[in-house]
């Protein structure tokens, strides 16, 4: 039986981001796929890692939704209406 090298405790990842903004953790060895670029100064165990994935990427919608939103002037799912606003 053979295991992921994503499920090694030994093993060591990087952080890679992509156009969208989206996290991936990765094992450092492995070359970094097309569209994605590895996070500077972010490389560890896979908890170190994933700590930072999680305490970094808190807005889990893509980039490009999250501009096209904010362009129609609509809020995030679950954030507070501005101030002043009247709710519907």
């Amino acid at each position: 039986m053979s295991t992921s090298c994503f499920d090694r405790e030994d093993e060591t990842f990087i952080v890679l981001k992509n156009h969208e903004d989206q996290y991936s953790l990765w094992p450092h060895w492995k070359a970094v796929p097309g569209g994605w670029n590895a996070v500077e100064g972010v490389r560890g165990d896979k908890k170190t890692v994933l700590d930072y994935i999680e305490s970094t990427w808190t807005d889990m919608r893509p980039r490009s939704l999250r501009e096209w939103m904010a362009a129609q002037g609509l809020q995030a799912p679950g954030s507070a209406a501005p101030s002043g606003a009247n709710p519907a």
